[in-house]
């Protein structure tokens, strides 16, 4: 569900964009995005970071595409996402001393360190992926094809690294962890 949530605002952004323009769907995707932080903040008192950097890069990036008219800096908002992300992940991995893939499933999988370590790099190795195939389709195709690419290849690239990620996860779960699920 969460995914969901997080997706809304691609979402929202895609059907403006159907019925409008690209310039009106960055509107409601900045707005969209702004709300989602509010309710979330009403709700916790406190921000979710993924959904907050996102609206960080979502209004500079989105400014900038409505204000100059130009709808580049919109269809790098995916790429600069994704490497921040493949930062965040490659810092953790090289300077923390648990990998924040680590941190954010420990409570739910006990893996070895060096298990950990390699399915932290795998994020990492995802996110760069997905931040150059965003680049790729912007440059190379049409507007609309980087409209629907952003909702649905994106969306279907990584329910299909999550997918491969579980499989690759239950071939290294002991039996007894297997039990208890």
């Amino acid at each position: 569900m969460k995914l969901l949530y997080d997706f809304l605002p691609i979402l929202l952004f895609f059907l403006a964009y159907k019925v409008w323009d690209l310039y009106a769907a960055t509107a409601v995707a900045i707005g969209v995005a702004l709300v989602q932080n509010l309710v979330y903040w009403l709700r916790h008192r406190r921000f979710d970071n993924m959904q907050l950097v996102a609206l960080v890069l979502l209004v500079v990036l989105g400014g900038a595409t409505l204000l100059l008219r130009d709808n580049t800096f919109i269809m790098w908002k995916p790429t600069a996402v994704n490497l921040l992300f493949a930062a965040v992940f490659a810092a953790t991995g090289l300077f923390g001393d648990k990998p924040l893939v680590q941190r954010l499933l420990e409570g739910q999988l006990q893996l070895e360190a060096a298990l950990w370590r390699r399915l932290n790099w795998s994020w990492v190795g995802f996110f760069l992926f997905c931040a150059a195939a965003n680049l790729f389709v912007a440059y190379r195709y049409s507007e609309a094809v980087w409209v629907n690419f952003k909702l649905f290849g994106l969306l279907g690239l990584t329910l299909l690294f999550l997918f491969a990620q579980g499989l690759w996860l239950a071939r290294h779960l002991d039996d007894g962890q297997r039990r208890s699920d």
